[in-house]
This record gives structure tokens, C-alpha cells and sequence, in this order.
């Protein structure tokens, strides 16, 4: 079968390997027919060598982690042939720490994790794989052309329900919301957030394109100044971007008690003449919270999975700006800014 591989830190070694062995039965009982992968920035990454780590004993790692399939056999019992499935990403450490001991794997303590397409475990991209039953997330058909937008939707289940517990250390009454970068991580968090009544604002440079309009259709507001040039004091910021500038700036805009989740990755390197002091002093003073979320346990899949549900699938769908076959995988993994979320077809 078919499978887009890396050479794990080797910039440039994205290849289709056309004669990719079977998936093994000891990766689950639950044998899927491949539909498509999301790519992300996560992928964008490992291909540029940054990082990645292939199963042991193997050189190259299959990649992608935004998964959707349908069920091929399922000798467990657990779905059913025919069935969509997306497969939870993060596997708990074998040792295990506290947390992976109860399933909170998504907030492992001593970094024994693995990851489909990204760390030990291989991903998504191949046109066939199994999954264990606890880490199959069945999908009703309504999402046969937008399943693979359940894993990033999981990473923002778990950037809000972490958020709402922080909030409840007081009265826990928010009513606006700033989202800083319209992205895929961005827009569903958006979503997220009109879904729980708030009132949402969404800022991003882009003043052309799909991104102003799919905000729009939310109900929110698209802003594409900087953040200290918008008039607002929300009472919860979700940053997106990973600039270093803005993630400084988002923690000094929030109203009193307010909340900041950082939920976007910065590169590093880069250094800022910013006022610490002033940021110490804000922080202290008005009660911030500034949390760092990433990642999802199969509780958030869930939730995920339920917000999706109650969203306008047209909506959904229109966040996908191009659908590239799996014979021209190359172009699916090239970055472009005018793009929101590139999905792979495994079937073409």
C-alpha cells in the first residue's frame, strides 16, 4: 500500500512509498480504510527536520495525525464495517505517570508519550491502519467530508474546558472573547466560544481571502489591527499564532481576572525588547491567568466531536480551502499563506 513518509530530522525526505508494508495487527484490532489527512504546521515541521520520531527499529516515520477513516473489520465488536472513525493521536507512557495512569495522557509528566505521525507511533498518511478500540472515536456520516477536522477541534475542547475550570476560581461570568489568528486552531476556537454564548472577537492580518467572511458567519467580529489597537478588555483571550510579540501583547490585554491560553508553538530564536516589569506587574495586580494547553485525552475527542455536531457542516467544509490527491502529496505539504486547512485525499 501507499504512504507518505519522513526520514525523521532529515530536512527533505518527504517521499510516497508505494510498497509500504500492511499495518501490523499488534497497532489495534480495528482495521480502517484510510479517507484523508489534515496536514498542520505540526507536519510542516517534522519534514523540516525540526523534529519526529520514527517507531523503534524503523528509519522512516509515516506521517499525519488529523485522521479519517472507515471501518474495514472490527473483530472486537466495537464499530461496525462501514463505519467513519478518527483515531485519538497521543498514546499514554508505558511506565505510566500520574496522569497517563488515568487517561489524562494529554498531560503526561515525564514525556514517555507517543504520538500517531509524530513521535514512536506511525501516522495516518497510508491508505490502510488499525487502531486499538479506546482510541477510536466513531463519527456519524454527516462527516464523511469533515472528520478530519476532529483532532485540531480536540486540542480547543481542551484549551476551553481547561480555561472554564481555571475560571470557576471565582465567579465565572465571561462574556467577550479575543481570538488572536484565524487559522484552523483559531476559527474553531471561535466556534467553540459562540457556541458557549460569548461574544467573539477574532484578529488576523489577512484582509483578503476566505477568513474574514467564515468569521463573519460566527457572529463575531474580524479585526485585523494589532492586538493593543483593539478596543476591547475580553475577559478570555485564546492566542493562535505563536508570535512571540502577540503572545507578550495578549498578556497584558485581558481585563481584570481575565484569562490568556496560549495554544500556538513559537519557533524560538527571535528576542524582544518588551517591559517585564510592567508585564509582572499587570499580571499580579489584576489576578491574570496565563495557561499553555496542547494536546487531548479522549474526553476532549468527545467534546469535540459533540461541538462539531451542533456546527453548520457547510461552515465546516468551507474551512477546507484544498483538497490535494495523495499522488500530488508534494503540493499538500507546501506552505501557503493564503490557505486555512490543506486535506490530503487518500483515496485519489
Amino acid at each position: 500500500m501507499r504512504a507518505v513518509t519522513v526520514s525523521p530530522r532529515i530536512p527533505g525526505s518527504l517521499c510516497l512509498v508505494e510498497d509500504w508494508p500492511e499495518p501490523a495487527v499488534e497497532e489495534g484490532g480495528i482495521l480502517v480504510e484510510a479517507l484523508a489527512v489534515g496536514v498542520c504546521g505540526t507536519d510542516q515541521d517534522i519534514i523540516a527536520g525540526h523534529f519526529g520520531e520514527a517507531p523503534p527499529g524503523q528509519e522512516q516515520l509515516v506521517i499525519g495525525h488529523e485522521s479519517l477513516g472507515r471501518v474495514l473489520e472490527d473483530p472486537t465488536g466495537t464499530l461496525h464495517r462501514g463505519d467513519l472513525v478518527a483515531a485519538i493521536v497521543r498514546h499514554p507512557d508505558p511506565v505510566p505517570c500520574l496522569n497517563c495512569a488515568v487517561d489524562e495522557w494529554d498531560m503526561c509528566r515525564n514525556g514517555l508519550f507517543t504520538e500517531h505521525g509524530i513521535k514512536g507511533l506511525p501516522g495516518f498518511a497510508r491508505e490502510r491502519w488499525r487502531v486499538q478500540p479506546r482510541f477510536a472515536v466513531p463519527l456519524g456520516a454527516a462527516f464523511a467530508r469533515v472528520g478530519m477536522l476532529l483532532e485540531p477541534t480536540s486540542i480547543v475542547a481542551k484549551a476551553w474546558e481547561h480555561i472554564e475550570r481555571v475560571g470557576h476560581r471565582a465567579r465565572w461570568d465571561p462574556r467577550t472573547t479575543l481570538i488572536t489568528g484565524a487559522g484552523p486552531i483559531g476559527l474553531l476556537a471561535a466556534l467553540l466560544a459562540t457556541q458557549r454564548g460569548l461574544t467573539v472577537h477574532v484578529l488576523d492580518r489577512n484582509t483578503t481571502g476566505p477568513k474574514p467572511d467564515l468569521v463573519r458567519a460566527l457572529g463575531a467580529t474580524y479585526h485585523t489591527e494589532s492586538v493593543n489597537e483593539v478596543d476591547l478588555q475580553p475577559d478570555v483571550l485564546v492566542e493562535c499564532t505563536g508570535d512571540p510579540r502577540v503572545v507578550l501583547d495578549s498578556m497584558c490585554k485581558v481585563g481584570p481576572t481575565g484569562i490568556v491560553c496560549l495554544t500556538g508553538m513559537s519557533t524560538g530564536g527571535r528576542t524582544i525588547d518588551f517591559d517585564a516589569g510592567a508585564l509582572n506587574r499587570t499580571l499580579v495586580l489584576e489576578n491574570t491567568v496565563v495557561i499553555g494547553s496542547v494536546n487531548s485525552n479522549r474526553r476532549h475527542w468527545e467534546q469535540a466531536a459533540a461541538a462539531l455536531a451542533r456546527a453548520d457542516h457547510s461552515w465546516l467544509d468551507a474551512l477546507i480551502t484544498h483538497r490535494i490527491p495523495m499522488s500530488d502529496f508534494t503540493t499538500a505539504y507546501e506552505v501557503n499563506d493564503g490557505t486555512i486547512k490543506v486535506v490530503l485525499d487518500l483515496t485519489a
